[in-house]
């Protein structure tokens, strides 16, 4: 074996001359392949090319690319020094075969030898080399993006091995010289991926390039580099003690300098080298997001904190981190001064800007983790990195705006507890805080107390809305109102737009009618009172139905609501209800943040609420809107659940809804909703329970079991199965506790919190016997049993199942009884017995196929444990298809974990196949998919799998580094499979 150090690209010598006399003709249309099978093509039809010895005959003269190729050249091309007798008679017969099939134009005799007339472009390695060119002239001037593009087209025009089955030496040559050339490519487009910053993507190809190629010291450089920017350096340095030892053991050398030097780097933790080269500080093409809210048109006044508080965010580029956290009643205009200083500092936070409701005021304030997942994802950092705890998210959120200038706007605050967490670390970012109540103990802040209006300033304000010559016509009156609005900047907002509304008004009767001590008391009294009264001046104003849709939406949790989800609530048809909305929009009782969407300010939400509590007659409505409210989510989410779940038996045991809710006729469409509506749908379900609705609350957790798989929803899922259960118990609702029992048993298991889901399990199990509750009776026996198998507990779970799948029977519910069969092929798996495992899956596989169709989420279930037990029986090709038809359905069903664990199973079976180069790719895969999501006891599995794979091709340093992790996460769990990995890390129990 050779030592290779991979040297930079080089096109390959032979250049095609120029070719001036050649006329345009038939030859035009002919196209030439080599870079893969030698074929040919004119126009669209495929030409014959004959046996290999032909094609070797054609492959000839297309590489020398214009150029004659002499009688002896091309006999020494075919059969080197051992040619036969008849060879030239042989190259004539070959020869004249060809210009049948090309034409006499295009294969031409000269000189004793043969030459090929084509067009530049009709070759494909002529094209590759012209686009590599290009590529290495888009890197030199910097443009890395394009250049990576143009490589990556340069690699695509190979189709499989060059001059594939074309005999002779001068072809083997040739192929040589050729995969060279399509490995230095891969090294530079690789060497590009990293300079761009796709470190991470860029792992899983190397690891499989490193072991087919485990001398080529530039692949084995790329790989450590792109561990250490992965945040991966321990396995980093493995790989090049991997490098070590196997030079040594092959070739008797050390790694070449470059190598050494990059070792020593990366023991220091060069933070030169954790960024892409040339490139400074931070990450290339970050996002820039842009969230602030419009600023109004018509600010006033506030000149002071303007200029203050924008001296402030200039500066703060040489400040450890500036805060300005604005406090205030209600309607003083915190927000809408916030928002307009922030859009006046944005030329000083060129890297962006952050903004969140925090719905300091409303019952339900906006949780840390989820406003940094939000954040997170608005700085470029996908959901698989978002890590799932508050402490790993904010440091996260610290670690990504370190280096950017990026202002934060924390909007309606509940206090320093809350958005400690959501504030910058570094220089150059600053932060801008609006919140009820002063923020006394928030360290370092800058604090600002912003009162009412001046009179002056509030006049302007009105002037402004209303206009200068309706105002100065009756410029007393205006000072009545502004005055009996108490200079809230939102009560004259209100008012003033009332006016401006109402042409036939003039000032004067605006002014008459707030001068009603009635109307107008609360609002000059101080505190949240005077919020309210600010309120009453729009709500006063309103039409019956306006007013009524004002109450009744507010009475909804959730950040905000659908078009089609308020029509619902108050009864009515879309159009109507959108009518009414947008002029509760217009009269800024209600905010729309996207069309078909909208939201209440937190206070105007609890204004709301007072109002129905006092306003709505008969008294009942409430119940029955939020009843209507949650009857369309209900029938909504059933509806997506008997897509992804056709022939399912638990929607026939749902409470009936009295609401229609909406069809889609598309699984993509469905699931759009479903993971849109994901807040709106969990608070819905909460709320529900809360005020004695607990049986469709716990149905509605059901029909929406998707969301706790998916991640980033697992979390919320998790809090209103918890209330729901809560709720029901209270209630004395058994039915309705243990279905939410059953769902909170099912997010802990996939979060892998066994200890936690079997034990709500079996209390669903006890519940559901008591209530007679078929779902429950299913579900609950089904979820222990697959707790059991993960904790190997096969006499356990074999039970389970099997008590499972008789309720299932009894209820007539064939795809449950798919479910437990394929459960149950697991554990028999698990227990050596391969051929029943096969059987029970392919029973499993038969009732979901008999119904189901080809991407139903269900069938993939079946699909995944007929792989394992085909894996378990050594039927690797069957096994391998299965899996593979899991993977897409669970791709396209958006399912997370499961798609992640399919990818884990595949690296298994290429362990089996002694595939390790694959293994370790499928295991890179899953651990990429799987975080943030699964618990640590499957990302040591997936770990543990990798090191194995490592192992085959290898890399058994940086395997020890995998094992290592993975043993950790095993014994904190206090795992059995501790034993196994234990056993792996100890050199006797590694081959």
């Amino acid at each position: 074996m050779h030592r290779d150090h991979g040297p930079r690209v080089r096109v390959p010598e032979q250049r095609a001359p120029e070719e001036p006399g050649v006329e345009p003709g038939a030859a035009d249309s002919l196209r030439f392949t080599v870079l893969g099978p030698v074929r040919a093509w004119r126009g669209a039809e495929a030409l014959p090319s004959g046996s290999p010895q032909q094609r070797a005959l054609l492959a000839a003269l297309l590489l020398r690319e214009g150029r004659t190729a002499t009688a002896s050249e091309l006999i020494d091309a075919f059969w080197g020094e051992d040619p036969p007798s008849q060879a030239l008679a042989t190259i004539r017969t070959y020869a004249s075969r060809l210009r049948k099939i090309l034409g006499q134009e295009t294969l031409v005799s000269e000189a004793g030898g043969y030459a090929l007339r084509i067009g530049r472009g009709a070759l494909d390695l002529t094209l590759a080399r012209d686009l590599a060119t290009e590529a290495e002239k888009a890197r030199a001037s910097g443009d890395r993006c394009q250049a990576r593009t143009l490589i990556n087209k340069v690699l695509g025009l190979w189709d499989g091995e060059a001059l594939a089955s074309v005999p002779g030496p001068y072809a083997e040559n040739q192929r040589t010289r050729l995969e060279e050339w399509r490995l230095q490519l891969t090294e530079t487009r690789l060497d590009l991926d990293l300079e761009v910053g796709c470190h991470a993507e860029a792992v899983s190809e190397l690891t499989a390039l490193t072991a087919a190629h485990p001398l080529r010291e530039r692949l084995r450089e790329l790989l450590m580099v792109a561990l250490y920017r992965s945040g991966r350096q321990a396995e980093a340095l493995a790989v090049y003690a991997d490098t070590r030892r196997l030079l040594a053991e092959e070739l008797g050398v050390d790694p070449r300098p470059e190598l050494a030097q990059l070792q020593q780097r990366i023991l220091r933790a060069d933070e030169e080298l954790a960024r892409p080269a040339d490139e400074p500080p931070p990450a290339p093409a970050p996002v820039k997001p842009a969230q602030l809210p419009a600023t109004v048109p018509d600010f006033t006044g506030r000149d002071s904190f303007v200029r203050d508080l924008g001296a402030r965010l200039a500066t703060a580029e040489g400040s450890v981190m500036a805060v300005s956290a604005l406090a205030g009643i209600g309607g003083v205009g915190k927000t809408t001064l916030a928002v307009h200083v922030a859009h006046q500092a944005r030329p000083h936070f060129p890297d962006g800007q952050l903004y969140v409701d925090l719905q300091g005021a409303g019952a339900r304030t906006a949780e840390p983790e989820t406003v940094l997942g939000s954040f997170l994802r608005a700085l470029g950092t996908a959901d698989s990195a978002i890590p799932d705890t508050l402490d790993e998210r904010a440091a996260l959120y610290r670690s990504t705006l370190d280096g950017r200038r990026v202002l934060v706007l924390l909007d309606n605050a509940h206090d320093a507890a809350q958005i400690r967490p959501l504030l910058p670390g570094t220089p150059g970012c600053a932060a801008l805080v609006t919140s009820r109540v002063r923020m006394v103990d928030l360290a370092g802040a800058h604090l600002v107390d912003l009162d009412v209006m001046a009179p002056d300033e509030a006049l302007r304000l009105f002037t402004r809305i209303v206009g200068a010559e309706r105002v100065g016509a009756e410029r007393e009156a205006a000072l009545d109102v502004v005055a009996a609005c108490g200079f809230l900047p939102l009560a004259i907002r209100i008012a003033a737009s009332r006016l401006a509304a109402r042409r036939t008004w003039t000032v004067s009767v605006l002014a008459g009618k707030l001068a009603d001590e009635r109307r107008r008391l609360d609002e000059l009294q101080a505190g949240d009172l005077a919020v309210k009264a600010t309120f009453e001046l729009g709500y006063g104003q309103l039409e019956p139905a306006q007013a009524r849709a004002f109450r009744l939406l507010g009475l909804a949790d959730g950040p905000d609501i659908s078009l089609a989800a308020a029509a619902a609530l108050l009864n009515l048809e879309p159009h109507t209800a959108e009518d009414l909305l947008e002029a509760l929009v217009d009269t800024s009782l209600l905010e729309s943040a996207a069309p078909g969407r909208y939201r209440y300010h937190d206070l105007v939400r609890l204004y709301a609420r007072a109002c129905a509590e006092r306003d709505e007659q008969p008294p009942g409505e409430r119940e029955l809107a939020l009843s209507r409210l949650l009857d369309f989510y209900l029938a909504t989410a059933a509806g997506v659940y008997a897509l992804e779940r056709p022939g399912e038996r638990v929607l026939d045991h749902f409470t009936r809804t009295a609401y229609p809710g909406l069809t889609f006729p598309l699984r993509e469409t469905a699931l759009d909703w479903l993971f849109t509506e994901s807040s709106g749908l969990l608070a819905c379900a909460r709320q529900s329970a809360a005020i004695g609705m607990p049986k469709r609350a716990s149905d509605l957790l059901m029909a929406v079991v998707d969301l706790g798989e998916s991640g980033a929803n697992s979390h919320q899922f998790a809090t209103a199965a918890k209330a729901v259960s809560d709720a029901a118990r209270a209630a004395g609702e058994a039915q309705a506790e243990a279905r939410a029992r059953t769902m909170l048993s099912h997010v802990h298991s996939v979060s892998g919190r066994f200890a936690e889901a079997d034990q709500e399990a079996s209390s669903a199990l006890a519940l559901g016997q008591r209530a007679e509750d078929p779902v429950s009776l299913g579900q609950a026996p089904n979820q222990r049993g697959i707790i059991a198998l993960y904790e190997n507990r096969h006499e356990d779970a074999e039970a389970h199942l099997t008590q499972a799948m008789a309720a299932f029977r009894a209820d007539g519910n064939k795809p449950g009884e798919a479910a437990a069969l394929c459960n149950l092929s697991r554990v028999h798996l698990a227990t050596g017995r391969t051929t029943s495992a096969v059987h029970l899956a392919q029973q499993g596989v038969a009732i979901y196929e008999g119904d189901a169709t080809d991407l139903a989420l269900r069938l993939a279930n079946g699909k995944y444990a007929l792989g394992l037990a085909l894996i378990g029986s050594e039927q690797m090709p069957q096994a391998r298809d299965a899996l593979l038809e899991a993977l897409q359905i669970f791709r396209e069903s958006r399912q997370q974990l499961w798609h992640g664990m399919t990818l884990f199973r595949l690296a298994e079976l290429h362990l089996a196949e002694q595939d390790g180069a694959q293994a370790a790719a499928h295991a890179e895969q899953a651990l990429a998919v799987l975080r943030g999501i699964g618990g640590d006891w499957r990302r040591a599995g997936v770990l543990a799998v990798l090191g194995r794979g490592l192992t085959a091709i290898g890399q058994r340093d940086r395997a020890h580094v995998c094992w290592s992790e993975a043993l950790a996460l095993f014994e904190e769990l206090r795992s059995p499979e501790a034993a196994s990995v234990r056993a792996l890390l100890n050199p006797a129990g590694v081959s």
